[in-house]
């Protein structure tokens, strides 16, 4: 295996994460009449099929709705180079979005779950507020708005360490070239978290990524790009080689010191 010059996003954003608690009680009568309800009856087979059908007949994007991606403003955004070598040529995960100026059909969702969960993904705004996907079978669907600016988050909830090869509307994040998986791409430390938030210019800046007309892609006017391939989002995972972070642990004894009323008097 050849090492890979990858680059690390040394702007890395907090990780975003909520944790909500319900405690449900429930009494003996209800849990009585729950466990005597009737089962669902099951939808027919040829039922399901065809609600599957309509579905993905309503995510079909047509001419008008196609949007692309165009360079937005200018972001400072610092990496630095590193050399670190993948465990394997062959990715642990890989993913792709469909964005369109449409009202996709599928369950919402907030984000695509990548490396067995070591991997949260999800697209957001630049104000850091989630965009919701739509999920139709493996197929994911986002609906975007003309001239809204957008990131590509990825947050590590493992030891691991990852890197994120990503590439929009055919075109790789870093370089700016037609996208291949074998390029280089961010490092993803563990239990942390980080936002693309444009094609990389340099070392210090991105432009940002837009939405726009596919004539007005960054694509369609790329001697490297293809309007052909605008409304695309797609990212692959490798796992490097690193040493794996263990978080240090807590003691068993957390009661904190009893507080003193006179402190002077001891010293």
């Amino acid at each position: 295996m050849n090492k890979s010059k990858i680059l690390l996003c040394l702007l890395l954003s907090g990780l975003f994460t909520a944790c909500s608690t319900t405690n449900t009680t429930q009494d003996s009568s209800t849990a009585s009449e729950a466990d005597y309800a009737p089962a669902p009856v099951p939808e027919p087979p040829a039922a399901k099929m065809a609600s599957s059908q309509a579905t993905s007949a309503q995510n079909r994007v047509r001419s008008e709705e196609r949007l692309g991606t165009k360079w937005g403003d200018d972001i400072s955004s610092h990496v630095t180079q590193i050399d670190l070598k993948r465990l394997s040529q062959n990715p642990v995960d890989e993913t792709q979005i469909r964005y369109a100026n449409k009202q996709f059909s599928g369950r919402s969702i907030n984000s695509i779950s990548l490396a067995a969960g070591k991997i949260s993904f999800s697209i957001v705004d630049d104000r850091g507020r989630i965009l919701p996907l739509y999920r139709d079978g493996q197929r994911y669907f986002l609906a975007a708005n003309d001239g809204q600016s957008y990131q590509l988050r990825y947050s590590n909830t493992s030891q691991q360490t990852f890197e994120i090869v990503a590439s929009v509307d055919g075109l790789d994040v870093l370089d700016g070239r037609q996208a291949s998986r074998s390029k280089s791409g961010y490092v993803l430390r563990p239990y942390s978290s980080f936002a693309i938030e444009g094609f990389r210019k340099s070392n210090s800046s991105v432009a940002s990524f837009t939405f726009s007309k596919p004539q007005d892609s960054y694509a369609a006017n790329s001697s490297s790009g293809s309007i052909q391939n605008t409304g695309v989002i797609g990212t692959v995972v490798y796992e490097l080689e690193a040493p794996k972070y263990y978080p240090m642990k807590k003691p068993d004894d957390t009661y904190a010191a009893a507080p003193n009323a006179f402190p002077a008097d001891h010293k």
